[in-house]
């Protein structure tokens, strides 16, 4: 009985500690098995004043912006490829060849000119000299017609800038601009500049209805309102006579740039037009005995005229060729040196015709990743080259060389003199040579 009331006495206490127990056990089994929650990362931001700023929330960013990618190149390949001129930083707006086919010039919007070696354009490695423009950049570049100085339009400045090359001992060059530019004149943008092959003059042509007649020293001799509602293109021609412009009328219009035997500046005179066009004229381009020209217009065609004309006797221009143009708008043309091709840029392509037959003979798509800017033969015929991007393409003219075997061949069926057959089955070997060292085989 004591017994008995002894653990009685003890077992109010010692239930009491039993269930203290078992409530830490179950307390702790809860704990383990509850979720957890995700710990906020510590803020390694700057503190202000001493103290850490209250941690706020981290947004996720997504994963493509989590390292920045450079951009990737434009890659472009074909059969025809020679060469792809790499040394831009920046767009390239604009391409001259000069006379004397040593040198390429282009500019670009990183503030430089470059003038390549055309020497170098079929080797692997391309050299160039470079002229930095001054707190501007380029928009148009011409070289002299002695290869000594190259003029610029300043985007910036609106004015025309004359830079003049100097070769060193060691056979580099410096180049150095002249004290003044020349005066602001046009109230438009301008859309092409040119120096005549003579030197005697300059031109400058705006997008309103302006043409401007420069003397190489920064006189305006002459001013032309070309009646086109606007100027879409305008050019000097390659003998240095004439200035054409075309724009929102479906025609070119031609002037004569006359000078006395003294070399004085006469006046500018109407000289002929080429008529046909059922839509406003985007471009055009003459052959470099200024014999033949190419036009191309809105209506979807490109046409090839002989303008070996007595415009003075009011004879007209004569149509030759009418060809479907095979790439999209806006379009620029460029006729070979011998104008036996003809090559159409759109956008970034460009299509080459054989103007004898006016049939496309071959076709470069997406050629850079930009629309094209500028397009041109180089003086022998052998090139094509254009650019749109930060890199100069050029290509084998592979169908003039095509088209001189057609022409010479044609020619040697007609004739019997036997010196003149000599000499035409010389430039056919000469043509066929050249195809095969294009594509490594016979033609």
């Amino acid at each position: 009985m004591e017994a008995a009331t002894a653990l009685g006495g003890s077992g109010l206490p010692g239930a009491l500690i039993i269930v203290i127990l078992l409530v830490l056990l179950l307390a702790v089994a809860l704990r383990r098995f509850a979720p957890r929650e995700t710990p906020t990362a510590p803020h390694d931001g700057p503190r202000a004043n001493g103290h850490a700023r209250p941690e706020e929330p981290r947004k996720a960013k997504p994963a493509a912006r989590a390292r920045r990618e450079k951009p990737q190149q434009h890659s472009f390949t074909h059969r025809l490829l020679v060469a792809a001129l790499k040394g831009h930083s920046s767009p390239v707006t604009c391409l001259d060849f000069s006379s004397n086919g040593k040198y390429l010039a282009s500019c670009s919007e990183d503030r430089t000119v470059r003038l390549w070696s055309t020497r170098d354009l079929a080797g692997r490695e391309h050299r160039c000299l470079r002229a930095n423009v001054e707190l501007d950049h380029a928009e148009l570049v011409r070289l002299s017609p002695d290869s000594r100085a190259f003029i610029v339009w300043l985007a910036n400045a609106e004015t025309i800038r004359v830079y003049k090359m100097a070769k060193k001992d060691d056979g580099s060059f410096t180049f150095t601009a002249t004290s003044g530019d020349f005066p602001k004149k046009h109230k438009a943008p301008v859309i092409n500049i040119g120096i005549a092959e003579t030197g005697r003059f300059i031109m400058t042509a705006s997008n309103d209805t302006t043409i401007l007649i420069w003397s190489p020293k920064g006189e305006v001799l002459a001013s032309l309102n070309t009646n086109q509602m606007n100027n879409a293109y305008a050019t000097v021609s390659p003998c240095g006579r004439f200035v054409a412009s075309c724009g929102f009328t479906p025609d070119v219009k031609v002037w004569e740039v006359c000078f006395s035997k003294n070399g004085d500046f006469r006046e500018v005179t109407r000289a002929f037009e080429l008529k046909g066009h059922t839509a406003g004229v985007q471009s055009f381009s003459f052959s470099n005995d200024s014999r033949r020209m190419a036009t191309v217009s809105k209506d979807s065609t490109w046409k090839f005229w002989d303008t070996d004309v007595e415009y003075k006797k009011q004879q007209d221009p004569y149509l030759l060729l009418t060809g479907q143009c095979g790439v999209p708008e806006p379009c620029r043309i460029a006729l070979s040196p011998d104008g036996r091709t003809v090559a159409v840029a759109g956008r970034t392509d460009i299509v080459v015709y054989n103007t004898r037959r006016g049939e496309e003979e071959e076709r470069f798509l997406g050629v850079h990743s930009h629309s094209i800017t500028d397009l041109a033969f180089d003086t022998t015929g052998r090139y094509i080259v254009s650019c749109g991007d930060r890199i100069i393409h050029v290509f084998h003219n592979a169908a003039g060389h095509r088209a001189v075997v057609e022409e010479m061949e044609a020619m040697l069926k007609k004739t019997g003199n036997k010196a003149t057959q000599e000499r035409l089955e010389q430039q056919i070997s000469s043509a066929r040579k050249a195809l095969a060292a294009i594509y490594g085989k016979k033609h």
